[in-house]
């Protein structure tokens, strides 16, 4: 077993293989699997639950595979764990019936707000009280990315880094995935809660 002194030194996981990931995570928004409810935020509540279990179980079982096996399932793991995020806030929008406004720059700022704050409020424009996710060109969302990626390269390599200690590893990366998604589920809920997402959604660029 590798001890402290053993592990190897992990650098960051190139910035553009990490902004690819994210790319394809947000490129398109999944068809939800619920629908409007009487009761949106219990059931929320439940998909998150649902939804973060399925993350930290498939998070750890790819972090198991020892050493350099393990470091081969970082990015595959990352990518299927926003999968099933994206998916999550889909049905959590569905809920409230408001599919029509969960666009690319809302997903993202959904997925990823609580891991690249900083970048994040660029993107968030309030009028008075209200807080509306400006839906971003093309462009602007290519950089917007690539300032995501960055933050997020820093987490890559410390599940690269746990690739090393297997079982205990898994169990870490497990339950940071576990963690992980509920703070997505909570930037939905709390994104949909807002007044201003009331308005009719604008169109974004592409």
């Amino acid at each position: 077993m590798a001890t402290a002194r053993s592990l190897p030194v992990v650098r960051d996981a190139p910035p553009r293989d990490v902004e690819g990931a994210i790319e394809r995570a947000i490129a398109d928004v999944p068809s939800p699997q619920t629908q409007q409810v009487t009761d949106p935020d219990r059931q929320a509540e439940a998909i998150a639950k649902k939804a973060a279990k399925h993350a930290a179980l498939l998070s750890g079982s790819l972090a198991l595979p020892p050493g350099p096996f393990g470091m081969l399932t970082v990015l595959p793991d990352l990518y299927l764990i926003w999968k099933t995020q994206r998916q999550m806030v889909a049905d959590i929008f569905a809920l409230y019936e408001r599919t029509a406004e969960l666009k690319r720059t809302n997903m993202m700022y959904c997925m990823f707000r609580h891991a690249a704050s900083q970048v994040l409020r660029d993107v968030v424009v309030r009028t008075g009280q209200r807080v509306v996710v400006s839906q971003l060109s093309g462009g602007v969302l290519r950089t917007i990315v690539h300032k995501v990626g960055l933050s997020v390269s820093k987490r890559v390599a410390g599940n690269a880094a746990s690739r090393w200690i297997p079982v205990a590893g898994a169990a870490a990366v497990g339950a940071y995935a576990y963690w992980d998604t509920l703070q997505v589920a909570k930037t939905a809920r709390r994104l949909l809660a807002d007044p201003a997402l009331d308005a009719p959604a604008t169109t974004e660029q592409r």
